[in-house]
């Protein structure tokens, strides 16, 4: 008895561990995940945020491209907006600049 208290003592310990070592790497992480949109099965396109920039990635089973770079002030997302409003805007500024 003293021996299965021990080990779920022990596994308590890696799971908090792990729990606080997760939610420390998103709060001070240099990236973060804005959007992503799947296309099929392993395929989609990714919104990351890195720095003071968004970058937009075609992402594939095998392959990860990058499509466009935008500095975090040229996009204004609204918290609750979903994919296709932030894909618009994106457009919608490209469409502008050409």
């Amino acid at each position: 008895m003293q021996a299965a208290a021990a080990l779920a003592f022990v596994i308590l310990l890696i799971v908090a561990a792990g729990y606080l070592i997760r939610k420390k790497q998103n709060r001070f992480g240099l990236m973060s995940v804005v959007s992503y949109q799947p296309f099929g099965q392993k395929k989609g396109v990714a919104a990351l945020k890195i720095g003071g920039e968004v970058l937009i990635l075609g992402v594939t089973q095998n392959d990860m491209r990058l499509l466009k770079v935008f500095k975090e002030d040229e996009l204004d997302f609204s918290p609750g907006e979903g994919f296709q409003g932030k894909l618009e805007k994106i457009m919608h500024s490209g469409a502008q600049r050409n």
